[in-house]
């Protein structure tokens, strides 16, 4: 079975990181002893997710370079650049959309989330609805809750403005059909998050809870987290 590809969000500019990020990309820095990029990979390859495509911006020659095609990792790696304008999380994705089929997986390329991804996938194509969100009971405990959760039906998601009854969090993981970005505009910013609250909103977003805490390299406080986590798996 062809399992769905995977785009990496992975252009950030890493202000947070600074100064290690003034010279190499978020993506590439050193975790348990590798580049973050290919622990990310290695998670995807464990789950037969093979065909990956990064979506790279600042210093993405980079990721390029060390990563190269793939084939050294196990996987098929493509690249889209951004252009001179960022466009935003959701922008950077409709630029990705003529390498994709039917559908995808989305990730950031700061997070390391250890999860059932076939699972999730299975989930998505039984809900016969054009995206799906996963989510974890957080309780503002590793960052703020964005979800309200009920019987496991995504009820709202706001990031921007959280409310006390959400418990909940976007895990990281989502999958989208490739026609649901078609409504949104090619040449003007617009943030991933904007078309997961319109799909919540019109009740057109399907949910799968994960268990499993996420990690991620995107402060300092979960960069060193991670690579407790990291090197006690390796």
């Amino acid at each position: 079975m062809n399992h769905l590809p995977v785009v990496i969000l992975a252009g950030g500019l890493a202000t947070r990181l600074r100064p290690m990020t003034e010279q190499i990309p978020k993506v590439l820095v050193e975790v348990a002893g590798r580049p973050f990029a290919e622990h990310q990979i290695a998670l995807l390859k464990q789950h037969d997710l093979t065909d990956i495509v990064l979506s790279v911006g600042y210093l993405g020659e980079q990721v390029q370079h060390v990563l190269g095609d793939g084939s050294r990792l196990g996987v098929r790696l493509r690249y889209v650049f951004d252009g001179p304008t960022l466009l935003g999380t959701g922008g950077a994705i409709r630029q990705v959309l003529s390498l994709l089929d039917d559908a995808f997986f989305i990730l950031y390329g700061d997070s390391y989330l250890d999860c059932d991804y076939l699972g999730i996938e299975k989930t998505f194509l039984d809900s016969g609805k054009p995206g799906l969100m996963t989510v974890f009971h957080n309780k503002n405990q590793w960052d703020r809750s964005n979800i309200l959760l009920r019987d496991n039906q995504i009820i709202h998601y706001d990031k921007h403005h959280p409310t006390p009854d959400m418990e909940y969090i976007d895990y990281g993981v989502g999958i989208l059909k490739t026609s649901v970005l078609n409504s949104y505009p090619s040449d003007f910013p617009f943030d991933l998050a904007t078309v997961y609250q319109d799909l919540v909103e019109h009740r057109q977003m399907a949910g799968y809870e994960v268990s499993k805490r996420f990690y991620e390299i995107g402060s300092l406080t979960g960069l060193e987290e991670t690579r407790q986590y990291l090197s006690q798996k390796s």
